[in-house]
């Protein structure tokens, strides 16, 4: 017998163009079979012959999109990048193309008539409540002209979203300097750096990668420098991009106009948690309204803190000195040092002490996959089993001691060209299978942390364990998944609710339980001392009210950017990126047009305020734990957790967001615990 957990889910060493093409290709055939079939039925209309049928497409999409196009985010190989980028495009655009089609819509309208159809009740019947919305979202109260329309708009964004982005990861730009400008890093940060010949001689590159850009903002001693690495960011892509967010949001807004909405806005958020746009706007307004204060404070403490390091009664704290100050602040007057922390967080034994609070939480265990078949020999493969008794009642059996639940994988490295920030991405969805059975679910984490040298391991900032931990929430969201249907999978939730999950999660890295049982300094062994720890959390809110006035910021110039009105030229959308970044707390830079590499403008576009909206809801939900905690220690957490798992980890999107918090907490939703944990409570 196979053993289900040791075998990958995909055996991407056998990546070909031709394989992915041809792999592609059937997999379209397969939908056109069962579309075909969906279309042709005679008789009664069902369930099982009308929308059932759509389940299995879209796990047929998903399923190619996990073996061949997720490639174009992390192949090495440029021959196969394209490949896949080919394949995503061809996959997006057959999946419009299928909300579009007549025959299907008419399907779906006579089964919504019928007797079965109006007995429905929960996710089935939620299943043909979305599939109907989307039908009206895709034109057919309208003539087939502008439906026909609204189709091509739709397919066009899905070629400029991947055209955008891929122009952000493939941009190429980075410092070249003299070993005596990188003062202030330390030689673990300078011995990773590239070092290249130039006419001068060699000369060390110091690029726009996450693990070369921030820990220079945050500690190279020359302001000229980090002004000058900064500009760079902000003008990222800048030609190229520009003129694809232009006509993407000129598309978007014709799209909203045909549909009868007042703007994209409108269109994106009827179906989120906050419905309207004005609502989604009230909330950022008052949030700022509240946050201001501690990003008064801190500016007044980042300023005196150059003005004392300069001798310069007169220094102004500029956009570009934020970070670095930041981190003096946190080492002058918190003894906390960001490269010295980073000391006792050794990449391993940070995933030993990930993996272990949530096996523990969730009940699960993390099995290693010693062959894992993967894009890269960097890639790691872990297969999850559970480890609750009943828990699962039809979980794959898996040979060993435990029920088969899943794969994920972790690309945590960075290498040319490949996707250049941390995310989780599906590679299988769960679903129910005819024969009973739930179908194993397969997700991958990709991120970009320091590799590890012969010299030393992979360490990790602080704020990049908290990186991990979030997106590994993800992971958990994505695997331990129970929804019937591929649409209401995993992360399959509304947009305002996803990261709310993978928000709570970050919290267990300040827990000093947690800290105590895996952090391990790289030379001594030694777990990071209490005195530190006290220290970290003491400087948490160090520049947290300016931190969340950039997040407010990108929320705000999201939805200017998509609000009713005119049609924004390059020109307006400059001008709105300038208007609106007062809110920051700082002058916007000349001449730069940051937005242009702002990748969240295509798939999180009129709806970047969700980050903020869910962290709200992930503050309140981790006050359960706390409670559980105080309450009944170990063993009271790992109570919520295993409910945690129950309500919101296994339930995915077959509920709205709104009622699966209010059943997780007891209670109605409160912003308390948000303003308590950035330094406002």
């Amino acid at each position: 017998m196979t053993n289900p957990a040791s075998t990958p889910p995909f055996d991407y060493t056998l990546a070909t163009p031709e394989r992915i093409r041809a792999g592609v290709e059937t997999a379209i055939a397969r939908c056109e079979a069962i579309l075909d079939g969906v279309g042709r039925v005679e008789g009664v209309r069902t369930f099982a012959n009308t929308l059932q049928p759509f389940d299995e497409v879209a796990n047929l999409l998903a399923l190619a999109s996990g073996e061949h196009g997720f490639l174009t985010y992390v192949a090495a190989d440029p021959v196969l990048r394209e490949a896949a980028l080919e394949a995503e495009q061809r996959l997006d655009t057959y999946g419009i193309s299928i909300g579009f089609r007549e025959e299907i819509a008419a399907a779906v309208r006579a089964f919504a008539e019928t007797d079965e159809a109006r007995a429905l009740e929960g996710v089935p019947a939620r299943l043909l409540a979305h599939t109907r919305r989307d039908h009206r979202r895709n034109g057919f109260d309208l003539d087939p002209e502008r439906r026909e329309r609204v189709r091509a708009l739709k397919e066009r964004l899905i070629h400029l979203g991947i055209e955008f982005r891929r122009n952000i990861d493939e941009y190429d730009d980075a410092l070249l300097l003299r070993r005596e400008e990188l003062r202030g890093l330390p030689e673990s940060y300078i011995d990773r750096l590239d070092v290249v010949e130039t006419a001068e001689g060699a000369r060390y590159r110091v690029s726009l990668d996450y693990p070369e850009f921030y820990p220079f903002l945050e500690a190279a001693e020359e302001e000229a420098l980090r002004r000058e690495l900064f500009l760079k960011n902000y003008r990222r892509a800048a030609d190229v991009n520009m003129p694809i967010l232009t006509e993407a949001i000129a598309a978007r807004h014709e799209i909203a106009e045909t549909l009868g909405y007042p703007s994209w806005d409108a269109y994106v958020i009827e179906t989120k948690m906050a419905r309207t746009p004005q609502a989604a706007l009230d909330f950022l307004v008052d949030l700022e309204r509240q946050v201001r204060v501690k990003a008064e404070r801190d500016i007044e403490e980042l300023r005196a803190e150059k003005r004392r390091h300069l001798e310069d009664p007169d220094a102004r704290l500029e956009i570009w000195d934020w970070r670095y100050y930041q981190q003096r602040v946190m080492r002058e007057r918190y003894q906390v040092d960001q490269f010295a922390v980073a000391e006792y967080f050794p990449l391993d034994a940070v995933l030993d002490g990930l993996f272990e609070v949530y096996q523990r939480l969730v009940g699960v265990r993390f099995v290693p996959v010693i062959e894992a078949r993967a894009w890269h020999p960097d890639v790691r493969l872990y297969a999850v089993q559970d480890a609750v008794e009943d828990a699962v009642e039809d979980a794959v059996e898996d040979a060993s001691d435990g029920r088969h639940i899943g794969h994920f994988y972790m690309d945590l490295h960075p290498r040319p060209d490949k996707y250049g920030h941390a995310a989780a991405f599906v590679l299988r969805p769960g679903r129910a299978l005819p024969d009973g059975r739930y179908q194993p679910t397969a997700a991958a984490i990709v991120a970009n942390f320091t590799k590890p040298s012969a010299e030393s391991p992979s360490l990790l900032r602080h704020s990049e364990v908290e990186t991990l931990f979030h997106e590994f929430g993800h992971i958990l969201h994505q695997v331990m998944t129970r929804s019937p249907y591929v649409r209401f999978a995993g992360t399959n939730v509304q947009r305002d609710f996803v990261e709310a999950p993978s928000q709570m999660l970050e919290h267990w890295v300040w827990a000093p339980s947690v800290l105590r049982g895996f952090t391990r300094h790289v030379r001594t062994g030694e777990p990071l001392p209490e005195a530190l720890l006290a220290q970290m959390v003491a400087a948490k809110n160090v520049g947290s009210g300016l931190h969340y006035l950039r997040q407010i910021y990108f929320a705000r110039l999201d939805l200017a950017y998509h609000d009713a009105g005119a049609v924004k030229t390059a020109p307006m959308l400059d001008a709105i990126a300038e208007a609106l970044h007062g809110i920051t707390g700082f002058a916007f830079p000349p001449e730069t047009h940051f937005q242009a590499g702002f990748g969240h403008l295509f798939g999180y576009d009129a709806g970047y305020y969700g980050y903020l909206w869910s962290q709200v809801f992930g503050d309140d939900m981790a006050t359960v734990f706390e409670q559980a905690r105080l309450e009944g220690g170990p063993e009271g957490e790992v109570g919520a957790g295993r409910e945690y798992r129950r309500v919101i980890l296994e339930a995915g999107g077959t509920e709205d967001g709104d009622a699966l918090v209010r059943r997780f907490l007891g209670r109605e939703p409160s912003n308390a615990a948000f303003l308590r944990e950035i330094g406002l409570g």
